[in-house]
């Protein structure tokens, strides 16, 4: 097994419907910008009102792996 290198960084997806559909957002859109991802650890889950409304967050912990050019 050959040795690796990983960066953690935090996200937090919303959504009006759940708080895994609030995870998923965040991953999906991650993934378009960030290459390699490996790990999502849900770190967090709370509501935020606004307007009478409800919004579900999700708070992640996302590991990608560092590659190095070759």
């Amino acid at each position: 097994m050959s040795e690796s290198v990983y960066k953690i960084i935090e996200l937090v997806g919303t959504s009006a419907e759940s708080w895994e559909k609030a995870a998923v957002n965040a991953i999906e859109t991650a993934s378009r910008h960030l290459k390699d991802l490996r790990v999502g650890e849900v770190a967090e889950m709370d509501i935020h009102l606004e307007d009478g409304k409800i919004m579900y967050r999700t708070k992640l912990k996302v590991s990608f792996k560092y590659h190095e050019d070759i």
